[in-house]
Parts: structure tokens; C-alpha cells; sequence
């Protein structure tokens, strides 16, 4: 499986997706940008997407609720060892209380994985945000995972970004 991410304007997103409704896409935006995500095993319908082949993962994509993209550069020596921390913590994260999917995603041209995370809402990711187990994950600034050989394994700061799912694109 393979998720595609490509970035635009929210009208010209929104008529790429409606053409497309056999197609998993997710229209999701925050204040600053739109994306479009699509998740398949075939070739994607974007022209230049950021491309991604799905590591681990469980839920469906829905089509509302809260994404988190915790996007985490990683050196090419740290991919197994990062590959493997995050699929062994996968399980823990998915018992989460308003979890609905969550995906490792390995970049194909790029370095920064995305652990993404969808929610059934803002509130629900807040209190993972302030519990122990999102703690145990991730450092003090709830976006670079702590690991005994971080300077090894990351290339770059890690940083995260959230959108909010457009429910129905024909609104």
C-alpha cells in the first residue's frame, strides 16, 4: 500500500478529489494549506505528489476527524532501527481512546517518515498529547521520538503538523 500527499488550493483540491470518488482521498486542511492524501495500491492521480510506502498501520481512513503528521527525518543507517521502534509501539498507540487509523509512512524520495495519526477529534489527540504513553514516545516537545542513539538516527528536527478532515466534498 502507498499514500500519495500533494498540496494546493483548497478549490483546486477539493475538484481533484470529486473527480476521483471511487478513489480513498482525504481532503484535509489547517490555516495555513489544503492536502489532498490518497491511499492506494494502484498508481496515484496527483502529478507531483510526495510519495510514501505504508510501513505499518492500522484503521480505516475516514472521512472526518483530526490528522497529525508527525514528520520525523531520518538517516539512512537509523531507518531499521526507527522502522522497528515505531512498529513495535504501533499496537499501544492504536488502544488509544478516539483513535480511528494510524500509518508509518517510509518516504520514497525524500527522508522524513510521517507517523500519521487520525482522531475523532482535536480533544482526543490533546489527551493522548498529555499521557504517559505519548510521553514514553516522544520527547518533551511531543515531536522527535527518544531513543538511546538519536544523533545516529536523525538527520534533521522533527516537526508536526495537523489538519482537520473536510467531511463531505460537496459542501
Amino acid at each position: 500500500m502507498n499514500i500519495f500527499i500533494t498540496s494546493g488550493t483548497f478549490d483546486f483540491l477539493k475538484i481533484k478529489k470529486d473527480k476521483h470518488p471511487s478513489e480513498k482521498i482525504l481532503l484535509m486542511q489547517n490555516a495555513e494549506t489544503t492536502v489532498l492524501l490518497h491511499e492506494t495500491t494502484k498508481k496515484t492521480i496527483f502529478a507531483s505528489p510526495r510519495k510514501y510506502e505504508v510501513v505499518d498501520g492500522t484503521g480505516d481512513l475516514p472521512e472526518s476527524g483530526y490528522v497529525v503528521m508527525n514528520n520525523i527525518p531520518v538517516s539512512e543507517e537509523g531507518r531499521p532501527v526507527f522502522e522497528h521502534r515505531f512498529k513495535n509501539s504501533a499496537d499501544s498507540i492504536a488502544r488509544e481512546p478516539g483513535l480511528v487509523a494510524l500509518r508509518i509512512l517510509r518516504p520514497i524520495h525524500s527522508e522524513t517518515y510521517i507517523i500519521l495519526t487520525i482522531w475523532e477529534k482535536q480533544a482526543n489527540f490533546l489527551s493522548w498529547k498529555n499521557s504517559s504513553s505519548f510521553k514514553e514516545a516522544f520527547n518533551n516537545n511531543g515531536s522527535t521520538p527518544v531513543t538511546n542513539s538519536s544523533q545516529k538516527m536523525f538527520s534533521g528536527e522533527a516537526y508536526m503538523t495537523q489538519y482537520t478532515l473536510v467531511k463531505d466534498s460537496n459542501e
